[in-house]
């Protein structure tokens, strides 16, 4: 049951909805200014309800540290499908994408100096060759597509 709101509010009821506010503040739910007046009408407050007043429009916990009820999925990891999933396939993905990239520039610089008439040993093979090898090795016996 509720407390009545018009209980009067002790020092230790304002002391916990003042600490309450400077959590929500280091949090970013009300600016320093909502904090400086909402701390003023804490230190004023006479009742529980006045209390209840100054942060109605606050959660009571954090709701970010609430557990993730069983029924309900959560919306940042990605469903797992089979061996493998959609999570590994674009970890891949970002991987080749590195590897063209590095790869790319590599061969730039080496195509560049080549062709200043320096023509020197190609060097950009060692990069490419085995980070390529490594990262087809786990694209061929990494998950399977389902």
């Amino acid at each position: 049951m509720p407390p009545n709101p018009d209980m009067r509010a002790s020092d230790a009821d304002r002391d916990r909805v003042a600490s309450t506010l400077r959590e929500h503040c280091a949090q970013g739910r009300i600016t320093m200014d909502e904090l400086e007046e909402r701390l003023e009408a804490t230190y004023a407050a006479r009742t529980l309800g006045q209390l209840e007043e100054v942060t109605h429009d606050l959660p009571e916990e954090d709701l970010h540290q609430l557990p993730v009820p069983a029924g309900q999925r959560t919306s940042y990891v990605p469903e797992r499908k089979g061996q493998g999933g959609e999570l590994y396939r674009a970890g891949m993905r970002g991987m080749w994408a590195t590897w063209a990239t590095v790869s790319g520039i590599n061969f730039v610089v080496w195509l560049a100096i080549a062709l200043t008439g320096n023509l020197v040993y190609p060097w950009w093979l060692w990069v490419a060759g085995p980070w390529g090898i490594m990262l087809l090795v786990g694209q061929i016996f990494g998950p399977k597509r389902p």
